[in-house]
Protein backbone atom coordinates (compact mmCIF):
# COMPACT_ATOMS: atom_id res chain seq x y z
CA UNK A 1 0.00 0.00 0.00
CA UNK A 2 1.14 3.58 -0.22
CA UNK A 3 2.44 3.40 3.60
CA UNK A 4 4.96 0.45 2.10
CA UNK A 5 5.62 2.78 -0.37
CA UNK A 6 6.50 6.04 1.65
CA UNK A 7 8.74 3.66 4.16
CA UNK A 8 9.97 1.67 0.84
CA UNK A 9 11.37 5.81 -0.79
CA UNK A 10 12.65 6.91 3.00
CA UNK A 11 14.99 4.02 3.15
CA UNK A 12 15.46 2.73 -0.02
CA UNK A 13 15.02 -0.78 0.25
CA UNK A 14 12.01 -3.02 1.82
CA UNK A 15 11.79 -6.37 3.19
CA UNK A 16 13.30 -8.58 0.44
CA UNK A 17 16.88 -6.68 1.91
CA UNK A 18 16.73 -5.81 5.32
CA UNK A 19 20.56 -4.34 6.35
CA UNK A 20 22.45 -6.01 9.05
CA UNK A 21 24.40 -2.79 10.91
CA UNK A 22 25.05 -1.76 14.34
CA UNK A 23 27.10 0.75 16.13
CA UNK A 24 29.81 -1.60 18.14
CA UNK A 25 31.73 -0.53 21.40
CA UNK A 26 34.87 -2.95 21.31
CA UNK A 27 37.22 -3.01 24.42
CA UNK A 28 40.82 -2.71 23.93
CA UNK A 29 42.97 -5.68 23.16
CA UNK A 30 42.91 -8.67 20.93
CA UNK A 31 40.63 -10.84 22.73
CA UNK A 32 38.44 -13.06 22.23
CA UNK A 33 35.72 -10.78 23.75
CA UNK A 34 32.34 -11.94 24.85
CA UNK A 35 29.93 -10.59 22.17
CA UNK A 36 26.01 -9.02 23.58
CA UNK A 37 23.81 -7.29 20.94
CA UNK A 38 21.19 -4.95 22.32
CA UNK A 39 18.13 -3.88 20.69
CA UNK A 40 15.71 -0.96 20.69
CA UNK A 41 11.63 -1.50 20.50
CA UNK A 42 9.02 0.81 18.43
CA UNK A 43 10.31 4.57 18.68
CA UNK A 44 9.82 6.82 15.43
CA UNK A 45 12.21 6.00 12.80
CA UNK A 46 13.26 8.95 11.91
CA UNK A 47 14.67 9.47 15.20
CA UNK A 48 17.12 6.79 15.40
CA UNK A 49 17.21 4.69 18.57
CA UNK A 50 20.29 2.74 18.51
CA UNK A 51 22.74 4.76 19.64
CA UNK A 52 20.69 5.65 22.80
CA UNK A 53 22.47 2.73 24.37
CA UNK A 54 25.77 4.32 24.62
CA UNK A 55 26.50 4.26 28.14
CA UNK A 56 26.19 0.74 28.10
CA UNK A 57 28.52 0.57 24.98
CA UNK A 58 31.00 2.11 27.16
CA UNK A 59 30.78 0.61 30.06
CA UNK A 60 31.09 -3.09 28.85
CA UNK A 61 33.33 -2.16 26.60
CA UNK A 62 35.25 -0.91 29.99
CA UNK A 63 34.73 -4.41 31.23
CA UNK A 64 36.24 -6.31 28.41
CA UNK A 65 32.97 -6.89 26.65
CA UNK A 66 31.77 -6.55 23.35
CA UNK A 67 28.67 -4.18 22.54
CA UNK A 68 26.45 -3.84 19.03
CA UNK A 69 23.40 -1.86 18.95
CA UNK A 70 21.55 -3.20 16.21
CA UNK A 71 20.03 -0.67 13.97
CA UNK A 72 15.77 -1.94 13.55
CA UNK A 73 14.86 1.12 13.48
CA UNK A 74 13.03 0.65 9.51
CA UNK A 75 11.03 -1.59 11.61
CA UNK A 76 9.71 0.90 13.61
CA UNK A 77 6.50 4.38 13.63
CA UNK A 78 7.04 6.95 11.08
CA UNK A 79 6.51 11.07 11.42
CA UNK A 80 5.40 11.29 8.65
CA UNK A 81 2.05 13.18 7.84
CA UNK A 82 1.92 11.40 4.67
CA UNK A 83 1.64 7.97 6.32
CA UNK A 84 -0.53 9.09 8.78
CA UNK A 85 -3.03 9.87 6.16
CA UNK A 86 -3.16 6.04 5.26
CA UNK A 87 -2.32 4.36 8.32
CA UNK A 88 -3.88 4.82 12.30
CA UNK A 89 -1.17 3.61 13.41
CA UNK A 90 1.91 4.52 11.35
CA UNK A 91 4.61 1.46 11.39
CA UNK A 92 4.86 -2.05 10.56
CA UNK A 93 2.47 -4.09 12.86
CA UNK A 94 3.22 -8.01 13.92
CA UNK A 95 6.55 -7.89 13.31
CA UNK A 96 8.55 -8.39 16.75
CA UNK A 97 9.13 -12.02 15.02
CA UNK A 98 11.20 -10.68 12.33
CA UNK A 99 12.69 -8.39 14.95
CA UNK A 100 14.11 -11.54 17.12
CA UNK A 101 14.92 -13.48 13.65
CA UNK A 102 17.07 -9.71 12.52
CA UNK A 103 18.99 -10.31 15.70
CA UNK A 104 20.01 -14.22 14.72
CA UNK A 105 21.38 -12.52 11.44
CA UNK A 106 23.44 -10.68 12.98
CA UNK A 107 25.04 -12.96 15.24
CA UNK A 108 25.40 -15.19 12.05
CA UNK A 109 27.33 -12.27 10.51
CA UNK A 110 29.83 -12.22 14.02
CA UNK A 111 30.28 -15.94 13.60
CA UNK A 112 30.91 -15.46 9.65
CA UNK A 113 33.39 -12.35 10.46
CA UNK A 114 35.41 -14.68 13.34
CA UNK A 115 35.47 -17.44 11.50
CA UNK A 116 37.48 -15.64 8.58
CA UNK A 117 41.34 -15.21 8.56
CA UNK A 118 40.97 -12.47 6.09
CA UNK A 119 38.69 -9.99 8.59
CA UNK A 120 39.70 -7.64 11.28
CA UNK A 121 37.12 -9.27 13.86
CA UNK A 122 39.31 -12.74 12.99
CA UNK A 123 39.69 -14.65 16.42
CA UNK A 124 38.53 -11.55 18.64
CA UNK A 125 35.01 -12.66 19.57
CA UNK A 126 34.28 -15.32 21.81
CA UNK A 127 31.44 -17.11 19.98
CA UNK A 128 30.97 -19.29 23.09
CA UNK A 129 29.83 -16.24 25.39
CA UNK A 130 26.88 -14.64 23.87
CA UNK A 131 24.33 -12.61 25.17
CA UNK A 132 21.15 -10.34 24.14
CA UNK A 133 19.49 -7.19 25.32
CA UNK A 134 16.15 -6.21 24.38
CA UNK A 135 13.91 -2.84 25.30
CA UNK A 136 10.27 -2.64 24.38
CA UNK A 137 8.82 -4.88 21.49
CA UNK A 138 13.01 -5.61 21.36
CA UNK A 139 12.34 -7.25 25.07
CA UNK A 140 10.40 -9.69 23.51
CA UNK A 141 12.17 -10.05 20.40
CA UNK A 142 15.03 -11.20 22.70
CA UNK A 143 12.87 -13.99 23.65
CA UNK A 144 11.86 -14.52 20.42
CA UNK A 145 15.49 -14.77 18.99
CA UNK A 146 15.78 -17.04 22.26
CA UNK A 147 13.44 -19.80 21.05
CA UNK A 148 14.08 -19.33 17.45
CA UNK A 149 18.02 -20.40 18.23
CA UNK A 150 16.74 -23.56 19.33
CA UNK A 151 14.83 -24.43 16.32
CA UNK A 152 15.39 -25.77 12.89
CA UNK A 153 12.82 -24.48 10.87
CA UNK A 154 10.75 -21.37 11.63
CA UNK A 155 7.40 -22.26 13.65
CA UNK A 156 5.06 -20.57 11.03
CA UNK A 157 6.55 -21.81 7.88
CA UNK A 158 8.67 -24.93 8.35
CA UNK A 159 10.13 -24.72 4.58
CA UNK A 160 11.71 -21.98 6.15
CA UNK A 161 15.23 -23.30 7.44
CA UNK A 162 17.31 -21.95 10.30
CA UNK A 163 20.97 -22.20 10.81
CA UNK A 164 21.81 -20.88 14.53
CA UNK A 165 22.32 -23.24 17.41
CA UNK A 166 24.82 -19.97 19.04
CA UNK A 167 25.55 -20.86 22.69
CA UNK A 168 23.11 -17.89 24.39
CA UNK A 169 23.99 -17.54 27.61
CA UNK A 170 21.69 -15.19 28.97
CA UNK A 171 18.87 -12.57 27.95
CA UNK A 172 18.03 -9.18 29.54
CA UNK A 173 14.06 -7.91 28.63
CA UNK A 174 13.83 -3.78 29.42
CA UNK A 175 10.10 -2.98 29.94
CA UNK A 176 9.06 -5.63 27.15
CA UNK A 177 6.10 -6.44 25.72
CA UNK A 178 4.76 -9.68 25.14
CA UNK A 179 2.46 -11.73 23.18
CA UNK A 180 2.67 -9.92 19.61
CA UNK A 181 4.05 -12.62 18.56
CA UNK A 182 2.59 -15.96 19.42
CA UNK A 183 3.84 -19.23 17.68
CA UNK A 184 0.00 -21.11 17.36
CA UNK A 185 -1.24 -18.29 19.69
CA UNK A 186 1.08 -19.77 22.78
CA UNK A 187 3.84 -17.21 24.40
CA UNK A 188 6.94 -18.00 22.87
CA UNK A 189 8.39 -20.90 25.34
CA UNK A 190 12.46 -20.10 26.78
CA UNK A 191 13.98 -23.34 27.37
CA UNK A 192 17.98 -23.30 29.49
CA UNK A 193 18.84 -19.46 28.66
CA UNK A 194 19.40 -17.15 31.84
CA UNK A 195 16.93 -14.75 31.91
CA UNK A 196 16.50 -11.45 33.62
CA UNK A 197 13.49 -8.42 33.06
CA UNK A 198 12.89 -4.95 34.91
CA UNK A 199 10.19 -2.98 34.64
CA UNK A 200 9.49 0.86 35.85
CA UNK A 201 6.20 1.80 37.77
CA UNK A 202 6.00 4.92 35.86
CA UNK A 203 6.09 3.42 32.70
CA UNK A 204 4.11 5.42 30.13
CA UNK A 205 4.09 2.72 27.23
CA UNK A 206 3.94 -0.89 28.04
CA UNK A 207 1.67 0.07 31.61
CA UNK A 208 1.80 -3.82 32.93
CA UNK A 209 5.23 -5.56 34.23
CA UNK A 210 4.52 -7.96 31.27
CA UNK A 211 7.75 -9.27 31.30
CA UNK A 212 7.04 -11.33 33.91
CA UNK A 213 4.75 -13.18 31.39
CA UNK A 214 7.96 -14.56 29.91
CA UNK A 215 9.98 -15.33 32.57
CA UNK A 216 6.76 -17.38 33.83
CA UNK A 217 7.73 -18.90 30.39
CA UNK A 218 11.23 -19.54 31.09
CA UNK A 219 12.14 -23.22 31.96
CA UNK A 220 15.12 -25.33 32.96
CA UNK A 221 15.26 -28.54 31.89
CA UNK A 222 18.41 -29.77 33.49
CA UNK A 223 18.89 -29.21 36.99
CA UNK A 224 22.47 -30.08 37.37
CA UNK A 225 23.16 -26.88 34.82
CA UNK A 226 23.35 -23.69 37.10
CA UNK A 227 20.93 -21.43 35.53
CA UNK A 228 18.70 -18.42 36.66
CA UNK A 229 15.81 -16.56 35.85
CA UNK A 230 15.06 -12.94 37.68
CA UNK A 231 13.36 -10.15 37.54
CA UNK A 232 13.38 -6.40 38.96
CA UNK A 233 10.29 -4.42 39.47
CA UNK A 234 11.44 -0.53 40.20
CA UNK A 235 9.23 2.37 41.67
CA UNK A 236 9.88 5.50 39.94
CA UNK A 237 11.49 4.33 36.64
CA UNK A 238 9.72 4.97 33.19
CA UNK A 239 10.04 3.34 30.01
CA UNK A 240 12.09 5.74 27.77
CA UNK A 241 15.09 6.48 30.22
CA UNK A 242 16.69 3.73 29.68
CA UNK A 243 17.67 5.10 26.41
CA UNK A 244 19.05 8.37 25.82
CA UNK A 245 17.44 9.14 22.71
CA UNK A 246 13.77 8.47 23.73
CA UNK A 247 14.36 10.07 27.67
CA UNK A 248 10.71 10.66 28.75
CA UNK A 249 8.67 10.04 25.86
CA UNK A 250 6.96 7.59 26.52
CA UNK A 251 4.07 7.83 24.30
CA UNK A 252 3.59 9.63 21.43
CA UNK A 253 4.06 13.74 21.16
CA UNK A 254 0.07 14.17 20.83
CA UNK A 255 -0.38 12.38 23.80
CA UNK A 256 2.40 13.43 26.42
CA UNK A 257 1.31 16.06 27.53
CA UNK A 258 -0.78 13.35 29.55
CA UNK A 259 2.65 11.86 31.56
CA UNK A 260 3.07 12.57 34.73
CA UNK A 261 6.25 13.26 34.72
CA UNK A 262 7.24 14.58 38.12
CA UNK A 263 7.32 11.01 39.81
CA UNK A 264 10.05 9.70 37.73
CA UNK A 265 13.30 9.47 39.01
CA UNK A 266 15.99 11.34 36.79
CA UNK A 267 17.33 9.89 33.98
CA UNK A 268 20.99 9.09 35.12
CA UNK A 269 19.48 7.41 38.41
CA UNK A 270 17.30 4.84 36.15
CA UNK A 271 20.45 4.15 33.89
CA UNK A 272 22.30 3.72 37.01
CA UNK A 273 20.57 0.91 38.14
CA UNK A 274 20.82 -0.33 34.27
CA UNK A 275 24.59 -0.24 34.44
CA UNK A 276 24.47 -2.34 38.16
CA UNK A 277 21.66 -5.06 37.22
CA UNK A 278 23.11 -5.39 33.40
CA UNK A 279 27.01 -5.67 34.08
CA UNK A 280 26.06 -7.78 36.85
CA UNK A 281 24.16 -10.87 35.19
CA UNK A 282 26.45 -10.16 32.12
CA UNK A 283 29.24 -10.69 34.45
CA UNK A 284 27.55 -14.19 36.12
CA UNK A 285 26.59 -16.04 32.39
CA UNK A 286 29.28 -14.93 30.64
CA UNK A 287 32.22 -15.29 32.83
CA UNK A 288 30.49 -17.17 36.01
CA UNK A 289 30.98 -14.86 38.22
CA UNK A 290 28.42 -15.88 40.59
CA UNK A 291 28.83 -13.27 43.23
CA UNK A 292 26.99 -10.92 41.49
CA UNK A 293 23.84 -13.15 41.94
CA UNK A 294 22.36 -12.76 45.50
CA UNK A 295 21.41 -8.93 43.84
CA UNK A 296 19.04 -11.07 41.67
CA UNK A 297 17.55 -12.55 44.37
CA UNK A 298 17.33 -9.35 47.39
CA UNK A 299 17.93 -6.05 45.69
CA UNK A 300 19.40 -4.62 49.54
CA UNK A 301 22.33 -6.72 48.69
CA UNK A 302 23.47 -3.47 45.67
CA UNK A 303 22.16 -1.21 47.89
CA UNK A 304 25.42 0.84 48.11
CA UNK A 305 25.48 1.09 44.09
CA UNK A 306 21.66 1.51 43.84
CA UNK A 307 19.47 4.96 43.94
CA UNK A 308 17.12 5.07 46.98
CA UNK A 309 13.80 3.85 45.93
CA UNK A 310 11.91 0.54 46.16
CA UNK A 311 12.75 -2.55 44.11
CA UNK A 312 10.50 -5.71 44.01
CA UNK A 313 12.37 -8.82 43.00
CA UNK A 314 11.49 -12.50 41.84
CA UNK A 315 14.51 -14.82 41.48
CA UNK A 316 14.35 -18.76 40.63
CA UNK A 317 17.05 -21.06 39.93
CA UNK A 318 17.29 -24.25 37.67
CA UNK A 319 17.36 -26.64 40.93
CA UNK A 320 13.97 -24.57 42.28
CA UNK A 321 11.47 -27.76 42.14
CA UNK A 322 7.65 -26.36 42.08
CA UNK A 323 5.57 -27.87 44.27
CA UNK A 324 2.26 -25.68 43.78
CA UNK A 325 2.05 -24.13 39.92
CA UNK A 326 -1.24 -24.89 39.19
CA UNK A 327 -0.90 -25.36 35.69
CA UNK A 328 -0.61 -29.01 35.27
CA UNK A 329 -4.70 -29.60 34.98
CA UNK A 330 -7.95 -28.48 35.66
CA UNK A 331 -8.09 -30.12 39.43
CA UNK A 332 -7.55 -27.80 42.21
CA UNK A 333 -6.86 -30.43 45.12
CA UNK A 334 -4.14 -31.61 42.93
CA UNK A 335 -0.28 -30.43 43.54
CA UNK A 336 2.57 -30.19 40.55
CA UNK A 337 4.05 -33.02 42.16
CA UNK A 338 2.67 -36.04 40.77
CA UNK A 339 0.78 -37.63 43.65
CA UNK A 340 0.40 -34.65 45.84
CA UNK A 341 -2.42 -33.07 47.32
CA UNK A 342 -4.05 -30.04 48.24
CA UNK A 343 -6.28 -30.39 51.13
CA UNK A 344 -8.58 -27.54 52.81
CA UNK A 345 -10.73 -26.78 56.42
CA UNK A 346 -13.04 -23.65 56.69
CA UNK A 347 -12.91 -22.27 53.51
CA UNK A 348 -15.51 -20.25 52.02
CA UNK A 349 -14.01 -19.71 48.30
CA UNK A 350 -11.20 -22.05 46.29
CA UNK A 351 -10.68 -22.12 42.99
CA UNK A 352 -8.18 -21.78 40.35
CA UNK A 353 -7.91 -18.50 38.15
CA UNK A 354 -5.97 -16.97 35.45
CA UNK A 355 -3.47 -13.81 36.55
CA UNK A 356 -4.62 -10.60 35.19
CA UNK A 357 -2.15 -7.70 35.17
CA UNK A 358 -3.51 -3.75 35.01
CA UNK A 359 -3.16 -4.17 31.41
CA UNK A 360 -4.02 -7.86 29.53
CA UNK A 361 -3.31 -11.29 31.38
CA UNK A 362 -0.62 -14.02 32.16
CA UNK A 363 -0.63 -17.11 31.01
CA UNK A 364 -0.13 -18.59 34.47
CA UNK A 365 -3.33 -19.41 37.25
CA UNK A 366 -2.78 -18.83 40.78
CA UNK A 367 -5.25 -20.88 43.13
CA UNK A 368 -7.36 -18.68 45.46
CA UNK A 369 -8.27 -19.22 48.70
CA UNK A 370 -10.60 -17.04 51.04
CA UNK A 371 -12.27 -17.46 54.34
CA UNK A 372 -14.36 -16.11 56.66
CA UNK A 373 -15.48 -16.09 60.73
CA UNK A 374 -18.93 -15.16 59.42
CA UNK A 375 -19.53 -18.48 58.08
CA UNK A 376 -16.93 -21.03 59.66
CA UNK A 377 -15.99 -20.31 63.46
CA UNK A 378 -13.04 -22.44 63.30
CA UNK A 379 -9.67 -21.06 61.49
CA UNK A 380 -8.85 -21.61 57.75
CA UNK A 381 -6.29 -24.06 57.13
CA UNK A 382 -4.74 -24.96 53.45
CA UNK A 383 -2.35 -28.46 53.54
CA UNK A 384 0.08 -28.94 50.85
CA UNK A 385 0.19 -32.91 51.07
CA UNK A 386 3.42 -34.02 49.16
CA UNK A 387 3.97 -37.24 47.66
CA UNK A 388 4.70 -40.18 50.28
CA UNK A 389 8.72 -40.54 48.17
CA UNK A 390 8.99 -37.20 47.75
CA UNK A 391 12.57 -36.06 48.22
CA UNK A 392 11.77 -32.84 49.24
CA UNK A 393 10.80 -33.98 52.42
CA UNK A 394 13.99 -35.06 53.68
CA UNK A 395 15.75 -31.12 52.19
CA UNK A 396 16.65 -28.71 54.26
CA UNK A 397 16.23 -25.97 51.40
CA UNK A 398 13.99 -22.80 51.33
CA UNK A 399 9.99 -23.12 50.76
CA UNK A 400 8.63 -20.11 48.99
CA UNK A 401 5.57 -18.78 48.56
CA UNK A 402 4.21 -15.99 46.27
CA UNK A 403 1.13 -14.69 48.01
CA UNK A 404 -1.34 -11.55 46.66
CA UNK A 405 -4.43 -10.35 47.58
CA UNK A 406 -7.23 -11.74 45.62
CA UNK A 407 -9.74 -8.67 45.52
CA UNK A 408 -12.30 -10.88 45.77
CA UNK A 409 -15.46 -11.19 48.66
CA UNK A 410 -14.68 -13.39 51.36
CA UNK A 411 -18.25 -14.56 51.89
CA UNK A 412 -19.67 -17.69 49.18
CA UNK A 413 -21.75 -16.23 46.31
CA UNK A 414 -24.98 -17.72 47.56
CA UNK A 415 -24.50 -15.86 51.21
CA UNK A 416 -27.76 -14.51 52.78
CA UNK A 417 -26.94 -11.66 55.13
CA UNK A 418 -28.80 -11.86 58.49
CA UNK A 419 -28.41 -8.76 59.61
CA UNK A 420 -24.38 -9.10 59.76
CA UNK A 421 -22.15 -6.61 57.36
CA UNK A 422 -21.08 -8.30 54.18
CA UNK A 423 -17.94 -6.61 54.35
CA UNK A 424 -14.99 -9.21 53.55
CA UNK A 425 -12.80 -10.68 56.38
CA UNK A 426 -9.80 -12.01 54.24
CA UNK A 427 -8.95 -13.66 50.90
CA UNK A 428 -5.75 -14.40 49.48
Amino acid sequence: GISGWLRTRYWGFDARALPLQARVWYPAGNGPFPLVLIVHGNHAMEDFSDPGYGYLGELLASRGIILASVDENFLNSSFSAGVNLFDDRPGLKKENDARGWLLLEHLAQWRDWNADPAHPFHGRVDMERVALIGHSRGGEAVGIAAAFNELARYPDDATLEFDYGFNLRGVIAIAPVDGQYQPREHGTPVNDVNYFTIHGSMDGDVQSFEGVAQYSRVHFRDPAKPRFRASLYVVGANHGQFNTTWENLDTDPLSAWALDLEGIMPAEAQRDIARVYFSAFLEVVLRDRTGYLPIFADARRAAAWLPDTFYISQFADSRQQEIAGFEEDIDPSTLSLEGGRIATHHLTKWHETRINLKWDALETHAAVFAWDSRVHDGPARVDFELPPASPLAATDGRLILSLSEAGVDSLPDDWKDEGTSAESDAAD
